[in-house]
């Protein structure tokens, strides 16, 4: 161990540390000052991030660093994520501050359970070993498994953080299995010898069936952690069930997490065989574009259309990656999906925060009929909701248009014309239930016309960030394309 293993895992230590300073603060805490362990945790993220930076500007000069044993790679790519991962989660805890002290399970648990989720997508998204990569994923998951029962109160809770477990753990052991098949090809757990070792495999009738079956194994557990049809069962349930506040972290920070994950593996470890994973994504982006706006259109949950939605918008970034390795590396469909995971940070959370600001002690805020007459009793939160929706269903000139836009543009670069009509097309699908809900905001009657909404600062902070954010990357791209192009490699700065 050399100090520059200490810097690359930085970040991760200090999110380590402060979740394990809020499990000790928590003890000391009268329930009436447990807002300051959310405090606590949105410092840990600022220090994180901080941690973040100190990287990038040490590595200014190249472009990645292996540490850890070689077990750790920290690239613009997993910088790009880390940046991304800490994002959701300052707006998930900004979120959850006032919808604990309602539902009455204000704990310091949550948050460092919040942060160690954190730290194992860190894990995921710079790991350059399976095992590295395997054990953030347990870290993720088990952290997400208690999150999703933490309103131990209420049986939809619990019975969606036992289906999460019983359905997460099963395809984890999958996963595992694949995972030992790779081992047992390449004699090492490190990608790019797995990379080198398949490639002389595929050419070996001995050895190319076992190396299918690993590659099936394995991009069953990677299909199941992005929630792609028919690996997606958990998603509805978990998302229905969990606290508001944990859906929406779970949407964008578990969903990217999981991204981060496959392109590492798929992209390094399992490319030489390409042209078998290939058709595999393309079966599987119809069937989930197919099953999930098709579900979503008869959903009165919002948080189970806004489950089925996010399954849809999976299936959107399949076609991205099927773009990006078509023939070999292409730059815009990698770039749609990075494009894609960032402005869907923001207008998910967003909405899902929209929906937590309606659990207050009169309304639930689950069902469309919650919303009815949102516009009259809260103006602001229903415009922006009306924003959200329209940037999920990538209407320009808002942030969800240009994710479609660049995996598109990679669909139709490489010959792709049928996927890319049949994206448009569904596109069109996922307007129909957004507008359902925007329908019921602004032309449905509320019970009582008088009530108001109260919203607490932090979750209208919460709310105008992911706001301004829809806009501004929406308005104003150009930034955001060089930060991405910069992540790729395609420009220096």
């Amino acid at each position: 161990m050399v100090w520059t293993d200490y810097l690359l895992a930085l970040p991760i230590t200090l999110l380590t540390l402060f979740a394990l300073g809020i499990l000790l603060i928590d003890l000391m805490l009268p329930k009436e000052m447990k807002w300051a362990n959310a405090i606590t945790a949105f410092i840990g993220v600022l220090f994180s991030a901080a941690g973040v930076y100190k990287i990038q500007l040490w590595m200014a000069a190249s472009p990645g660093s292996l540490g850890m044993m070689r077990t750790l790679l920290v690239d613009r790519f997993a910088i790009y994520f880390f940046y991304l991962f800490l994002a959701a989660t300052a707006i998930a805890i900004l979120m959850s501050v006032r919808y604990l002290e309602i539902e009455n399970e204000n704990h310091g648990e949550y948050y460092a359970l919040m942060l160690l989720s954190v730290a194992g997508m860190m894990c995921m998204a710079a790991g350059f070993d399976i095992v590295l990569i395997f054990i953030g994923l347990e870290l993720m998951a088990i952290s997400t498994y208690v999150l999703v029962g933490f309103l131990r109160r209420d049986r939809r809770s619990n019975e969606a953080a036992l289906k999460y477990l019983l359905l997460g753990a099963f395809s984890s052991g999958i996963f595992a299995y694949g995972l030992s098949l790779l081992y047992g090809l390449a004699g090492s757990t490190s990608l790019p010898v797995i990379n080198q070792q398949l490639t002389r495999s595929m050419a070996d009738p001995q050895y190319k069936p076992v190396a299918i079956i690993a590659l099936v194994t394995t991009i069953t557990g990677l299909l199941f952690k992005i929630a792609a049809i028919p690996f997606h069962q958990w998603a509805p349930d978990a998302y229905e069930g969990a606290p508001t506040s944990i859906t929406g972290f779970m949407s964008v920070a578990v969903k990217a997490a999981g991204w981060a994950m496959l392109l590492r593996i798929l992209l390094i470890g399992l490319m030489p065989m390409r042209p078998i994973w290939v058709p595999l994504l393309v079966f599987v982006s119809i069937a989930t574009m197919t099953g999930a706006n098709f579900a979503a259109l008869t959903q009165t949950n919002t948080k189970r259309l806004l489950a089925y939605s996010s399954i849809a918008h999976v299936g959107y970034m399949l076609l991205g990656l099927i773009a990006g390795t078509a023939t070999q590396i292409n730059a815009d469909g990698i770039k749609g999906i990075l494009i894609y995971l960032l402005v869907y940070t923001f207008m998910n959370l967003g909405a899902f925060g929209v929906i937590t600001a309606l659990r207050h002690r009169n309304v639930i805020g689950d069902e469309l009929d919650d919303l009815n007459g949102l516009y009259s009793r809260a103006p602001v939160e229903a415009v922006l909701m009306l924003i959200f929706l329209l940037s999920l269903a990538g209407i320009p000139p808002l942030a969800g248009f240009w994710g479609k836009y660049f995996i598109f543009l990679g669909l139709i670069s490489t010959g792709h014309y049928a996927l890319a009509s049949l994206g448009v097309l569904y596109s069109v699908f996922g307007l129909y239930y957004y507008l359902k809900i925007a329908n019921a905001m602004f032309m449905g009657k509320a019970e009582k016309a008088e009530e108001t909404l109260p919203i607490s600062l932090p979750m209208r902070a919460a709310i105008a960030v992911a706001g301004i954010a829809t806009l501004y990357i929406g308005l104003l791209p150009n930034s955001f394309i060089e930060l991405v192009n910069w992540t790729l490699g395609i420009t220096r700065t």
